[in-house]
């Protein structure tokens, strides 16, 4: 936890773009950046991470206040915007940076996540197992700059009407009381 009571988490479920949407608009949520964790090559670039061979995934880093969302909120958010089922894939996004991941940043986390995981698994919620990695965060590489509020500032395109859109969407029905006003 910082000196300001805040607590940083960092999930990558696909693209960041579709992350930081939503995550933006959550109450407690008091900072999104889109960037990459879990790879080996220092300050990548996007073409370089889309390439799959850094090992990143993209991710977003959010700062919230645990006070008004809990880690355990922030994961149930996450479990219900992308497929933590599928193998380095989300949709048509394909290749190991769109891998569902959580990177924890206390050993409190990592046992939040754990016990997520085996309470998804065991509800029958999903069809297959949970493929979400679960390890410790090291660093993160914030994306370029016209990554952030992409989807705010993109809305209009394409992509961002077929495949974030709809996610909005529904994550707008289903979390319509932890939305900010």
């Amino acid at each position: 936890m910082s000196s300001n009571g805040y607590e940083i988490a960092t999930l990558g479920g696909g693209c960041f773009w579709c992350l930081e949407a939503i995550y933006e608009q959550l109450l407690g949520v008091e900072k999104v950046e889109s960037g990459y964790s879990g790879g080996a090559v220092a300050d990548p670039t996007y073409d370089q991470v889309c390439t799959g061979s850094t090992g990143h995934a993209e991710v977003v880093q959010i700062t919230f206040d645990p006070q008004v969302i809990t880690f355990r909120q922030l994961l149930d958010v996450f479990f219900t915007i992308h497929d933590p089922t599928t193998l380095n894939r989300q949709g048509t996004d394909v290749g190991s940076q769109y891998r569902s991941a959580i990177f924890y940043h206390s050993e409190e986390q990592n046992a939040t996540a754990e016990q997520a995981i085996r309470e998804l698994d065991a509800s029958g919620v999903w069809d297959a197992p949970l493929v979400t990695e679960v390890t410790p965060f090291i660093e993160f590489c914030v994306a370029e700059d016209y990554h952030q509020e992409y989807y705010r500032h993109n809305a209009g395109q394409p992509y961002c009407q077929a495949v974030i859109a709809p996610k909005v969407a529904r994550f707008r029905q289903l979390y319509m009381a932890r939305l900010k006003r």
